[in-house]
């Protein structure tokens, strides 16, 4: 039974997984979403289409493996690794979307062709080698492609986005299928141009610095980027 303290978290990830279907990066039953909550985390069910699943079909687990309620989504164990060993997110976000789950197939990571790739944390988004469904295998190769990074490409098989928040999973997720569409656009003209690592770390720590709502810090950046008088914060 859904308790009353996590009663609209599990309203909230219903709602993700809905747009997950409608934002166009997830299809049918495919994917999976958990969010982490005292002594364990809540999952999606396994084999539920989005569009009937209810809050209460939401299931509890514990990181032992044990769960209450409906069958959890085949993809548990690497939900639960991924929870168990990063402390900085508390969400994990596995769609199948089609120009990353299309890089994925040939094994190909995302480098730094745009900069935007310095949202998952790093100069890439790495993709993890290919393991059954389910399997403790894939976790495995999924936490190692994810080692500093917030997101990954499983092969032959999707990406996986994590976050501190739902809202914030979902927004990452759907950036790393931009990228990736970007990414197999630009490959039909030639191998681009990557970005160096040194301004690639420029990138993140703006990245980093205006995510905690501080300015960005740049030769010439900061000259006339200030709040006017008497507006609003």
């Amino acid at each position: 039974m859904a308790t009353s303290d996590t009663q609209a978290l599990r309203r909230e990830m219903v709602d993700i997984c809905r747009r997950m279907n409608a934002s166009g990066i997830n299809q049918g039953t495919a994917g999976n979403l958990s969010v982490r909550i005292d002594g364990g985390f809540l999952i999606t069910p396994s084999s539920l289409p989005y569009e009937t699943m209810t809050p209460e079909d939401i299931v509890e687990m514990d990181f032992d493996g044990t769960y209450v309620g409906r069958r959890p989504s085949s993809e548990w164990r690497f939900h639960r690794d991924i929870l168990r060993k990063r402390d900085d997110v508390n969400v994990v976000l596995h769609c199948h979307s089609v120009y990353a789950t299309t890089l994925a197939c040939h094994y190909k990571r995302i480098p730094a062709f745009h900069y935007m790739v310095g949202v998952a944390g790093g100069n890439d988004i790495r993709c993890a080698a290919y393991a059954t469904f389910g399997t403790q295998a894939l976790s495995d190769n999924a936490l190692a492609a994810l080692e500093g990074r917030l997101a990954c490409l499983l092969g032959q098989h999707g990406q996986i986005s994590l976050g501190k928040t739902l809202e914030a999973a979902l927004w990452l997720a759907i950036e790393v299928e931009t990228l990736s569409r970007l990414y197999v656009q630009a490959l039909t003209l030639g191998d681009p141009p990557i970005l160096p690592d040194d301004e690639m770390e420029r990138v993140i720590a703006q990245m980093r610095r205006m995510s905690y709502g501080l300015p960005p810090e740049a030769d010439g950046v900061n000259d006339v980027a200030r709040p006017r008088a008497g507006s609003a914060c």
